[in-house]
């Protein structure tokens, strides 16, 4: 194998097209992840300026990824989920490729993964191997349901995660049964906390010197976001049930039908109650009995929300939005997706950025959902998601692999 003695910060920068900006413009990223829960924590990291060297499957080498949230599955997901990235074909089962993984791993900042937890250690991939090659890698890892324990070898999926770790079980009418959300909650949380707890590897090490393993799971993502669900349960041992669009415990808090559509309220506690009453021309609630706090509201939801209702039916979403606002009293129109990006607040933000496609045209994704002062949006362009190996020969060469020796490895499906 010819190599040249190209260090790491010359391999840093060959293989891309131009300088990074952003937060995290320094570090280098290898996304071993597939699916949605990887690329969620992955994408926070390219979008925030990281060089991102994505690990695929080469052409021609078994076990290719036909799964939800792959290349030929849904074009649109594909590119909001990883753009900002280079492609490497790599088969790590090959000792080949292993030893171009650890020639990257060498220069990296972090190893993302969310194979099986055994996966791993039958790759020779695992954090205590990787670690021995570069102590300053912080390897990430996200599964279904932990990496131990009797389950940590079950496949992770979304929805399963979502009825294991109790959403499912407080979403939807009640007496319809437990309903799944209408996004991917447990892969794209846990993607998230991985993020976090990444970044938060990253500022240790800036004092220790030393990276170290950092794991969460679907499940434990999908616990977590249960939130004051879950409290009710470990604090109060009360089980919490399905309330639909109502909050469990205040009311009027939900959707409710209007002359034209509908309309979300939030009318919390005693004092938005009352400006509620005043705003809707019924004062007289107040003083209703069973009315007189959010228990008693509460124990008496359907005598309330009927009450309001009836009110509520009288005239177009668009009037009582300007009226309760008014008043003081948190509400806000529903809106279809079209509708969301199409509202004044949501393009005054920024979140769909526009990102130049070679075959797509002029499209949007969905941005990050943070402002930097020091990084305004404008500053750094979107990048398309790579094709696959787009960025393989570049990124071989900045390892000191000559063409003739690329090529080899290409035919043998190594890359």
């Amino acid at each position: 194998m010819t190599r040249t003695q190209a260090g790491p910060q010359a391999a840093a920068h060959t293989a891309e097209t131009a300088p990074r900006k952003g937060p995290l413009a320094k570090f280098t990223v290898l996304d071993a992840s597939r699916v949605r829960a990887g690329p969620t924590a992955v994408r926070t990291f390219a979008d925030l300026g990281a060089r991102i060297i994505k690990l695929e499957i080469p052409p021609g080498a078994p076990g290719g990824d036909d799964m939800i949230g792959g290349r030929d599955h849904n074009r649109a997901d594909y590119e909001n989920l990883h753009r900002n990235k280079e492609s490497l074909t790599l088969n790590m089962k090959a000792p080949e490729g292993l030893e171009i993984l650890q020639a990257l791993v060498k220069q990296a900042d972090v190893f993302i993964e969310n194979y099986r937890p055994d996966v791993k250690f039958r790759l020779g991939i695992d954090y205590e191997s990787l670690r021995k090659i570069n102590p300053r890698l912080v390897y990430a890892s996200i599964s279904g349901f932990g990496q131990d324990g009797p389950y940590a070898n079950w496949p992770g999926f979304d929805s399963i995660a979502q009825g294991m770790g109790g959403l499912m079980s407080v979403t939807g009418k009640p007496g319809d049964g437990p309903m799944r959300a209408g996004i991917p909650l447990a892969d794209l949380c846990a993607g998230h906390f991985c993020a976090q707890a990444v970044m938060a590897a990253l500022l240790e090490r800036s004092t220790t010197g030393e990276g170290q393993w950092v794991h969460t799971s679907l499940l434990e993502a999908q616990i977590a976001m249960l939130d004051f669900q879950a409290a009710q349960w470990l604090i109060d041992g009360k089980v919490p049930e399905s309330t639909g669009n109502e909050h469990p415990l205040t009311v009027p808090t939900g959707v409710f039908a209007t002359a034209d559509g509908y309309i979300n309220v939030a009318a919390i506690g005693q004092t938005m109650w009352k400006r509620l009453c005043a705003a809707i021309g019924a004062p007289q609630l107040v003083d209703e009995p069973g009315f007189g706090s959010d228990p008693e509201r509460v124990a008496n939801r359907a005598r309330v929300n009927e009450s309001v209702g009836a009110i509520f039916r009288t005239r177009p979403t668009a009037d009582w939005t300007r009226i309760l606002l008014d008043a003081g009293v948190p509400c806000g129109p529903i809106h279809t997706i079209d509708q969301v990006f199409a509202n004044e607040q949501v393009r005054h933000l920024g979140i769909a950025r526009h990102m130049a496609h070679p075959e797509m045209g002029d499209i949007q994704v969905v941005g990050l959902p943070m402002q930097f002062s020091a990084h305004p949006r404008e500053q750094g362009p979107m990048n398309p998601a790579p094709n696959q190996g787009d960025q393989t020969d570049a990124i071989l060469a900045t390892l000191g692999y000559t063409p003739d020796r690329i090529e080899a490895l290409r035919a043998g499906h190594i890359v």
